[in-house]
């Protein structure tokens, strides 16, 4: 009973039944294996996954010291020792010093205990190492030895795993090079050295043509146009590195060029389960843009796979974003579009003894390398009928609608690139579908559908963001084990933004904590935020083109996105003037019995835009803060002495009296004015409004006081207790010239000397609602 209970624990770590009776054999492993097995259960519970496992039978096979075992389990049960790294470090410390007591505070320094290291840190490193030897790279190409390049990055990042290295290595290199050539595939031969100064004109050359010049002074549809993505040509799939091919490629590849006439094709392919946000929008530019830089066409498919969390306005809202960033559709379509299709191939998966159906729980699914399904050698015909056509031993089919939730998955045999085994095809779901009803009460998953879809609609180039690439095996996979045909999937760096956060869970606890109004408040980043704000699709373009296309992740300033803003607005937002704070200014002397009209110009630099008029009369108002009665050393506005013009009038103001409240508050001011040119120029012109339109103003900083509010060493209480107090500041009566009074949601406006403006949704008849999209210029000092 005792060797029984034995090999349960050690099963239990993630040994096979055979490697746990082998360890039964040695005495010694097996007293101390079951020794580090038994402490870890006491902290981590009945359950102990496998990569702990694997750990604590490495400690267990390979320490000579017993002493050091309690000592060494509590770290791996801890998980502050989670790598092969890290335990071979600690081994070679606790050797090396046998002495007590140990100094844990160098042992976790020798250890790297606490270190992380992220996915984006081990893409700065390789690109770093790439960008150190670029030259060198773009003259050798693929004779390169690409084994520098990961010893140079792992010497940065010591406590990485040397696979994910070599994987990042290989993919940054793929995205900078291209496939391999024929050149490339030619055994190296000696050359004369090249000159430096012939390797750098060289590298400047291809440094330019790749769109990836400090300046990014090419257009993202140039860059798309060009070779320098190096992207196979439609209907050479076959051609790019780690392509699968079968006898029946070249059939299935002739028969799509038949079918698109060699037309590129590509898809964005959203989840209509939230809103879209900046990220999307480089993910819009690049498959809309690829396709129309190659004279091809681009599907907007939704991916309404989860009937659970797809929701109308979000179809509604896709479709706007689309068509307001400037692209539209070749064809709109549905993964629902081709559910019958998609059922039809998974029972010929089923058939060819390709997938099966599993009662594995959800939870059982989870973690790192779970073990196999006890049902993935069901006989075919079992789980045919359990999939579809009948019942088996009085459990009626998936199909059927006699399963709950949870308690049947139809799941493909393979193993994907991040050791996920056996991912699910089909799963229980009794939630009504948008278009298609109740017809279905089984849903295909992601990993199912997305390729399958991608080859009905004969896609050529499959672009997704980096974090598909653990899916790119199954994706080859199951269009080869159906035999149809197979795109080629490419991928990405994501664009990011400092100071935001783009999740769909986490925009939902901000709107239900109150922190912001709904998915289009301005202070997101969401596509509808920033037309809400009155961010120009043409900026969004832009910022789109000047990050460009990588494969590294790319984390961006805001103040970049918002200099794009401004480049589209200073061109395109006519000019107008408001007060946000007023101060009334009568003027007692005014040179006329009644107001003048004044003919302002939309935009000064270039009078051929046209001309508005306003009002100017004896009363005028003026931002308080354009005057002071003792003002500092090199204040230049309206004081004591010292006059100031008002913009376009062509007359200057004198102070001449000051109104003030029981309080000492300044209620108003009395001036004389004079035409500017009877007397000295003014040190300054500032802006007014005379008869104005009274408005609401709202004026945004940023959401969220940290860079990364997700990151928590920055932000260790959670993004939520990050947001900044000052974000929103609401102007309740501030003033504005008449010339906006017809102004519509969404019309954008330069207010001289305050920022650009956009007018909200929520403005009426008599109330103009403002938004300010940005200041003039970059403020450092912001929040």
């Amino acid at each position: 009973m005792a060797t029984l209970d034995t090999l349960s624990l050690f099963t239990g770590l993630g040994l096979s039944e055979q490697k746990a009776r082998e360890t039964l054999k040695n005495t010694a492993l097996s007293a101390q294996l079951r020794e580090a097995a038994t402490q870890a259960h006491q902290t981590l519970g009945s359950t102990i996954d496998k990569a702990t496992g694997t750990l604590l039978y490495g400690l267990a096979s390979r320490l000579r010291d017993p002493r050091r075992l309690s000592f060494l389990v509590s770290y791996i049960a801890s998980k502050k020792i989670h790598s092969e790294l890290q335990l071979s470090a600690a081994l070679e410390y606790v050797r090396s010093h046998p002495l007590d007591p140990i100094n844990t505070v160098d042992f976790e320094q020798e250890c790297g205990v606490g270190i992380m290291v992220t996915p984006e840190q081990i893409e700065e490193a390789v690109e770093a190492a790439i960008n150190r030897h670029r030259p060198q790279l773009l003259v050798e190409r693929y004779h390169f030895n690409m084994g520098l390049l990961m010893g140079e990055a792992r010497a940065v990042l010591k406590w990485a795993d040397g696979k994910t290295i070599k994987h990042e290595v290989d993919m940054q290199v793929l995205h900078l090079l291209g496939p391999k050539t024929e050149t490339d595939l030619e055994k190296k031969s000696k050359v004369a050295k090249t000159r430096p100064e012939e390797t750098d004109r060289r590298a400047a050359k291809d440094v330019v043509e790749n769109g990836e010049s400090v300046g990014q002074t090419l257009s993202l549809m140039e860059q798309l146009r060009g070779e320098a993505l190096k992207f196979h040509k439609p209907g050479e799939n076959y051609k790019t590195p780690g392509y699968v091919t079968t006898p029946h490629t070249m059939d299935l590849l002739k028969q799509h060029l038949e079918i698109t006439g060699g037309q590129v094709r590509t898809r964005f392919p959203p989840e209509p389960n939230g809103i879209l946000h900046i990220g999307h929008a480089k993910a819009i530019n690049f498959n809309f843009g690829y396709a129309k830089a190659n004279n091809g066409i681009c599907f907007l498919r939704f991916d309404d796979t989860n009937p659970e969390k797809e929701e109308a306005k979000f179809f509604t809202a896709i479709s706007d974003m689309v068509a307001w960033l400037g692209y539209t559709p070749y064809k709109v379509t549905y993964a629902s579009d081709y559910f019958d299709q998609l059922y039809a191939w998974a029972v010929e998966l089923i058939h060819r003894g390709q997938a099966y159906v599993c009662h594995q729980r959800g939870e059982e699914l989870k973690g790192h390398n779970p073990l196999p399904s006890p049902w993935r050698d069901r006989p075919i015909e079992e789980s045919l009928l359990l999939f579809e056509v009948g019942f088996w031993r009085n459990i009626w089919a998936m199909r059927k609608g006699k399963f709950a939730e949870g308690e049947a998955t139809l799941r493909m045999k393979l193993v994907m690139e991040d050791g996920k085994m056996d991912p699910v095809a089909y799963r229980v779901k009794y939630t009504p579908h948008h278009r298609t009803g109740d017809t279905w009460c089984i849903y295909p998953t992601y990993d199912y559908t997305h390729c399958l879809c991608d080859s009905i609609e004969h896609i050529t180039h499959s672009l997704c963001t980096k974090e598909f690439q653990a899916r790119r095996s199954s994706y080859f996979w199951l269009c080869n084990a159906l035999d149809v045909y197979c795109p080629v999937q490419w991928e990405y760096g994501r664009l990011n933004l400092h100071y935001a956060v783009v999740s769909k869970r986490k925009i939902l606890q901000l709107v239900a904590t109150g922190a912001v109004r709904d998915w289009d408040d301005p202070r997101l980043f969401t596509l509808t935020a920033l037309r809400r704000r009155g961010f120009p699709p043409e900026a969004i373009n832009n910022f789109c083109a000047r990050v460009g296309v990588t494969v590294a992740q790319t984390t961006m300033e805001p103040h970049l996105l918002e200099a794009c803003v401004r480049d589209v607005l200073n061109d395109t937002a006519p000019r107008a003037m408001a007060v946000l704070e007023p101060l009334q200014v009568i003027i007692t002397n005014f040179p006329a019995a009644k107001s003048l009209d004044i003919q302002v110009p939309n935009f000064p630099a270039d009078e051929t835009k046209g001309f508005h008029q306003i009002p100017f009369g004896p009363t005028v108002f003026i931002e308080r803060t354009d005057f002071k009665e003792e003002p500092e050393p090199g204040y230049k506005r309206l004081a004591w002495g010292q006059p100031v013009g008002l913009r376009h009038t062509g007359y200057v103001i004198q102070l001449q009296h000051v109104v003030k409240g029981p309080s000492g508050f300044v209620e108003s001011l009395e001036v004389t004015c004079r035409c500017a040119d009877a007397g000295e120029k003014p040190k300054a012109f500032i802006h007014w409004v005379s008869q104005p339109l009274k408005c609401e103003i709202r004026l945004y900083e940023r959401l969220f006081q940290h860079k990364n509010p997700e990151d928590p060493a920055e932000v260790p209480g959670g993004f939520l207790t990050d947001l900044n107090p000052v974000s929103l500041q609401v102007v309740q009566a501030a003033l504005v010239d008449c010339s906006v009074a017809l102004a519509k949601p969404y019309d954008k406006f330069q207010f001289e000397r305050l920022g650009y403006f956009s007018v909200d949704p929520d403005s009426c008849r008599g109330q103009l609602v403002f938004n300010r999209t940005v200041t003039l210029k970059e403020d450092p000092g912001k929040v």
